[in-house]
């Protein structure tokens, strides 16, 4: 029999809120997080907004030596899992460390301290570039330094999967615990792109919003108007367990992990396949691994991204999955308020539906006016609700064709 694998930490960092309770707050506030970009010069920028975190300062929970010497995308990391493991109480000079792990993704990795070093070659010579370039910016930077952090010596590496990374990540990390190869594992995703480059890049493919004059209501997903997404930044990491584990310590369970499904579109590098099969295939297969029928699930937490090709596709992915139960599923995008954090997507946006069974609470789908004929569901429009939710599901689409979903599940002993 496989084992059983529950979430018992959440750390969110990002601009809506540091920290679970301020980040729940805020997504029942319907709050955005979206503005002004602060952090460099925007004026030659066709898009000058993102979900920017403005008071960020790695300092109060880093010594100055790691601020120094960690890329913005680490110290998010880091940040998130010191939030993740006060959030679960966890101490770990308790854990077995050898059945103690770290699997996170992030979609980019160290792009500041690659733009700083590009920079220094350039500019002043191939000597100046950091001996510390590589470490600073390679993806699996992020779960090397937990280990390190937190003396970790279980399974560590990171997964790449453009916006589905965190996911991937989390699915990875549910099946080595549910395998007997780990215990513990702290899991999620990182993302630190608001970067002038990202966004010059990102802005040239046409994918982003242009509604600089209206950052707070620039993230629309499945609205008619929708005109692209928002680039956010921060981290989700939470803590996966062992159910014998946790009850070990007589930890809190937020929720079941009970099944992950993960598929390839093989159609385009940017673009979904229309009809979203490869989503739909992925939510069954996570369905089909947790043991959950579609009509006992009452949550969807959507990719949504507030692109017309996404919103589209994902809508044709759930009828495909749902069928007529389609309609009766609640829906929501939690980056109409985040923005969409890349490779760390996946990592937030499963705190935010663990909390949504937690408390019975959906998140909103903000800033949706104007329906779209072609995404017809339940959407959570700009409030949240009250909903017993006993199954979720919680979906990731990334750039390459990858799809992937978890399913989650209130906890019954």
């Amino acid at each position: 029999m496989s084992r059983r694998v529950v979430i018992t930490g959440l750390g969110p960092v990002t601009a809506i809120g540091l920290g679970c309770d301020d980040f729940w707050e805020a997504i029942r506030a319907s709050k955005s997080g979206v503005s002004q970009i602060e952090a460099w010069d925007t004026s030659e920028h066709s898009v000058r907004i993102g979900g920017e975190i403005k008071d960020f300062d790695a300092a109060r929970w880093l010594d100055r030596k790691s601020v120094r010497r960690f890329d913005p995308f680490v110290q998010f990391a880091l940040v998130a899992s010191d939030f993740a493991l006060e959030d679960g109480g966890v101490q770990p000079d308790s854990l077995d460390r050898a059945r103690a792990g770290c699997v996170v993704g992030s979609g980019i990795g160290g792009l500041a301290e690659i733009g700083t070093q590009h920079s220094n070659l350039y500019d002043r010579g191939p000597s100046r570039v950091s001996p510390l370039f590589i470490p600073r910016m390679m993806i699996n930077a992020a779960p090397g330094e937990m280990a390190i952090r937190y003396k970790f010596k279980g399974p560590n590496f990171a997964t790449a999967s453009a916006c589905a990374s965190a996911t991937h990540a989390m699915g990875m990390a549910f099946r080595l615990i549910r395998n007997n190869e780990a215990d513990f594992i702290l899991t999620g995703g990182s993302e630190a792109a608001i970067r002038p480059v990202a966004i010059a890049g990102f802005s040239s493919m046409k994918a982003l919003s242009t509604r600089n004059d209206s950052p707070e209501t620039a993230s629309r997903p499945f609205d008619l108007n929708r005109d692209g997404f928002i680039m956010g930044e921060g981290a989700g990491i939470l803590v996966f367990e062992e159910l014998e584990h946790a009850r070990s310590r007589d930890a809190k369970i937020y929720a079941e992990v009970k099944g992950f499904g993960m598929t390839d579109d093989g159609h385009h590098i940017t673009a979904p396949t229309p009809d979203g099969q490869g989503a739909a295939d992925a939510m069954t297969m996570a369905l089909k691994e947790g043991g959950v029928a579609p009509e006992d699930v009452q949550y969807i937490n959507a990719h949504g991204t507030s692109t017309k090709f996404n919103d589209a596709m994902e809508t044709r992915a759930v009828k495909t999955v749902f069928g007529d139960h389609a309609s009766k599923t609640a829906i929501s995008s939690t980056k109409s308020q985040l923005g969409h954090l890349l490779g760390a997507s996946g990592g937030v946006e499963l705190i935010a539906t663990a909390l949504a069974i937690r408390d019975s609470i959906l998140p909103p789908t903000i800033n949706l006016e104007t329906p779209d004929p072609d995404c017809d569901l339940d959407y959570v429009p700009n409030e949240p609700r009250s909903m017993d939710v006993q199954n979720a599901l919680c979906n990731s689409f990334g750039f390459g064709g990858h799809n992937t979903c978890m399913l989650i599940s209130k906890f019954h002993s």
